[in-house]
């Protein structure tokens, strides 16, 4: 996953990480990715930055696999410009973890992706993903209550960036 530079060591933000389900119907390996939570204060009130997925067009955070040479919070800040043209300010330390079954090729791939704050300072118009996702601007409720997975619903409903 890269090398060790400065700032990259995980750490977990305060509060408790509830029991992660993880869907093993076989011997398939967990995959892990790295995945941003982009936010902004408008009007002293937090709002997330969503997007739809490609395939279902259900509502996510961006996320990807894991890259050479690139930290787990560098590899999320990549996926936010890439899928949202989201540029900020990143902390490199974890929020949390939420699993999910991701569809490749017809399979379900089970996932942990680990969940990194950044602090949008522009948002880009023109971004590798751009026509194949929308994005939004939601109210931090409102984002925990469009996205699936219960861990990641959470992580939004409680997530502090001041801590």
């Amino acid at each position: 996953m890269g090398d060790n530079k400065g700032s990259s060591k995980l750490s977990i933000a305060k509060g408790k990480q509830k029991p992660i389900r993880l869907s093993l119907s076989d011997k398939r390996s967990v995959r892990t990715q790295f995945g941003a939570l982009p936010y902004r204060i408008k009007d002293g009130k937090i709002q997330i930055l969503l997007i739809t997925s490609r395939g279902t067009g259900r509502w996510i955070i961006p996320k990807g696999w894991p890259m050479d040479g690139e930290t787990p919070a560098g590899a999320a800040a990549t996926e936010a410009f890439e899928e949202a043209g989201a540029m900020g300010k990143l902390k490199h330390n974890v929020l949390g973890f939420y699993a999910y079954d991701k569809g490749h090729a017809g399979e379900k791939l089970p996932c942990v992706v680990a969940v990194f704050p950044l602090k949008v300072k522009n948002l880009v118009k023109s971004y590798p993903e751009m026509g194949q996702r929308r994005r939004k601007w939601v109210s931090q409720k409102k984002a925990s209550q469009m996205v699936d997975e219960p861990e990641l619903r959470q992580m939004i409903k409680v997530f502090d960036p001041k801590s």
